[in-house]
C-alpha cells in the first residue's frame, strides 16, 4: 500500500486501548507521518470526514485515517499503515499478509465492538507495551548504521 505521509488518524480517544496504541505509535513516530485526531467528543466535526460522507458514528465505531493527497483508509489497513511510519515493517508485513488479511479484516470489527471490555481487562496495557517495545527495535535498527558503516552483526557470507 501507498501512502502519502502524513497520515491523519481518526481514533477514540476515549477507549483506553485506542488511546494506549494511538499514543504507543506517536511517541515512535520520529518523522511526523502519523497526525492524531480524536473523534470521540460529543460535538466532535471534521470537514474531511463530511466530505467524504463519513459520520463521526462511523468513525468512532471504525478507526479511519486520510493520508495527505486524500486517500481514505479504514479499519486494518490503517494499522498497517501506521506501523509501517514508525519503522515497524514486520506488523506491517503481517497486517498486510495477503493469507491472513481476511482473518485480520474479520476480527478487527469484533475488537472494535469490544474495545472497552477489552481495555477493561488490560489488554490496552500490553499492547501499549509491545508497540513501545517493537518500535524502540525499529528504531535501534534504523539508527544502527552511519556513514562508517553499520554495528549490527550480518551473517558472513562464502566466498566465490
Amino acid at each position: 500500500m501507498t501512502v502519502a505521509w502524513p497520515l491523519r488518524i481518526y481514533y477514540d480517544a476515549a477507549c483506553p486501548l485506542c488511546a494506549q496504541e494511538m499514543h504507543a505509535l506517536a511517541a515512535h513516530d520520529a518523522f511526523g507521518k502519523l497526525q492524531l485526531v480524536d473523534c470521540s467528543t460529543p460535538d466532535f466535526h471534521d470537514p474531511h470526514l463530511a466530505a467524504a460522507g463519513i459520520s463521526p458514528k462511523q468513525a468512532m465505531d471504525f478507526i479511519h485515517a486520510r493520508d495527505s493527497q486524500g486517500r481514505w483508509l479504514k479499519g486494518i489497513a490503517v494499522f498497517e499503515a501506521a506501523y509501517a511510519a514508525i519503522g515497524v515493517r514486520a506488523m506491517s508485513l503481517l497486517l498486510a499478509n495477503p493469507w491472513l488479511r481476511p482473518a485480520w479484516d474479520w476480527i478487527y470489527p469484533h475488537v472494535a465492538k469490544n474495545r472497552m471490555l477489552l481495555s477493561r481487562l488490560g489488554l490496552n496495557r500490553l499492547f501499549g507495551k509491545v508497540v513501545a517495545r517493537a518500535a524502540r527495535r525499529a528504531a535501534t535498527r534504523a539508527t544502527a548504521c552511519d556513514e562508517n558503516g553499520c554495528d549490527v552483526a550480518t551473517p558472513s557470507r562464502p566466498h566465490a
